[in-house]
């Protein structure tokens, strides 16, 4: 594997001006060779979700094969527009000069993909690193083994190596990977091994966009629909088996509707899945049973130091099945409130004010999302204004990562870096600066600095 790898490095760097000097025509194709092989083989990319983790295929259409869909197409729209040279104002000092902005690809990149979303999480940073004339190997996780073997027959069979290839194994493959000299590194995962990745780029001084993670709050006013702001939590919650970056991972309810929330809440649990979850077709399960077992420690620790079970806690080993689950009474020294669940675990707590709220929020890493429901538009701006995010969204979940004219990326523990649409361009490119000189008045503050030059500089330094 080593020697194979190091193969399509040398194959990739003798590849790398052919594919930095390339049309946007010709980069647009290959997206669109992407696009038509998806579509030509959606029944089995579900089928391997589904031998990966259960995940029902519905939502395998809305949130791997959509936001693939949706970024090719939003790409091949404005990538023209994002290739060409842009201008920028010139300087009074510099007059007589034009400068331009132009985006040149980065070169050799390593796209290191996550388990979770593990289609849309390594096809979408492709698209950003096609797009931007980039040479790519991609590293998919091996706790999806089936879509890692279904992503390596698609770009086997759509492109040369020495264009994109495909790694597949376990962390030493990655391992492997890291030591290598790359131009640039695009990470998925959690902060943990995100700082490993940061380390091994440092040695190559590689620039990184590193996607990661954390605790990301939602706060719920007093003045919301219950009904429909438990639904979008819900949702945003348990798809995927809460196994999702951006997932709500605790709540604040406002005492006002505490009750009422919860309340609304269950209902919505019911209405999604039944009242036997495990029978439900439309609930995926955790990844594996060492995950399994990392989330169930967190809630038996949370439980023996005081955390109540509201409603779901059934389990279930063999099928590394965990039910929809709401606790309430948690405490802050509980691990539950320490860690990333990454599963379907939400811990609730009740508030009186804002500023409680947002004082809380701070002591903590800053996440890569934050959610808030209310109508009173004050209150939202209190929230947004008084915390750090990646992201944010006010009146639903999730919704952030479909917008393509937005960034997409954490900040300090929850990421570095920014992807999606024109972001994700820029990510893998290179914004060179180019000033083209059209005239020679700087000649005139050439030395020897005699009087009339001394004079200049002085005019420029007081009115400049």
């Amino acid at each position: 594997m080593e020697n194979q790898i190091l193969d399509v490095l040398s194959l990739q760097k003798s590849a790398l001006l052919r594919l930095s000097t390339s049309s946007a025509t010709e980069r647009m194709e290959k997206l669109r060779k992407i696009e038509s092989y998806l579509m030509q083989h959606k029944n089995e990319l579900c089928d391997a979700l589904y031998a990966d983790f259960k995940k029902p295929a519905s939502e395998v259409v809305i949130a791997e094969m959509l936001g693939v869909k949706r970024e090719i197409n939003h790409t091949i729209k404005h990538l023209k527009s994002w290739m060409k040279p842009q201008s920028v104002s010139t300087p009074l000092m510099l007059l007589g000069t034009k400068g331009l902005v132009q985006y040149e690809a980065k070169g050799l990149c390593l796209i290191i993909s996550p388990w979770n979303y593990p289609f849309n999480l390594s096809i979408c940073p492709l698209v950003h690193a096609i797009a931007a004339g980039n040479a790519v190997i991609l590293k998919p996780s091996e706790l999806s083994p089936t879509t890692a073997a279904f992503i390596q027959k698609m770009i086997s069979s759509l492109f040369d190596p020495s264009e994109v290839a495909v790694f597949e194994g376990d962390a030493s493959v990655s391992t492997f990977l890291l030591e290598q000299k790359f131009d640039h590194i695009f990470f998925t995962g959690s902060p943990a091994i995100g700082k490993v990745v940061m380390a091994a780029a440092a040695n190559h001084l590689t620039s990184v966009t590193l996607e990661l993670g954390g605790k990301s709050p939602a706060i719920v006013g007093p003045d919301v629909n219950v009904e429909e702001a438990a639904a979008k939590i819900a949702w945003g919650k348990f798809l995927n088996n809460g196994q999702t970056c951006i997932a709500p991972d605790y709540l604040y309810l406002h005492e006002k509707n505490y009750y009422s929330f919860l309340k609304a809440l269950e209902a919505t649990v019911e209405t999604f899945y039944g009242k036997n979850v495990a029978k439900s077709k439309d609930y995926a399960r955790i990844v594996n049973r060492r995950h399994f077992d990392r989330i169930v420690s967190l809630l038996e620790d949370a439980k023996e130091k005081g955390a109540q079970v509201l409603f779901g806690g059934k389990t279930d080993a063999d099928d590394c099945f965990i039910e929809p689950t709401v606790l309430i009474h948690c405490t802050p020294e509980m691990r539950i409130m320490q860690e990333e669940i990454f599963g379907p675990i939400l811990p609730v707590m009740s508030y009186q004010d804002e500023l409680q709220v947002t004082a809380s929020i701070r002591q903590g890493d800053k996440p890569l999302a934050l959610y808030v429901f209310s109508t009173n538009a004050e209150f939202n701006h209190y929230i947004l204004d008084h915390t750090s995010s990646g992201t944010s969204v006010v009146n639903d979940c999730l919704i952030q990562f479909g917008h393509n004219e937005l960034p997409f990326g954490g900040v300090n523990h929850s990421g570095i870096g920014k992807s999606g649409g024109h972001y994700g361009f820029v990510e893998f490119s290179n914004q060179k600066s180019v000033v083209i000189q059209r005239t020679n008045l700087l000649k005139n503050f050439y030395p020897p600095y005699g009087v009339k030059v001394r004079w200049m500089i002085d005019f420029v330094l007081k009115w400049l």
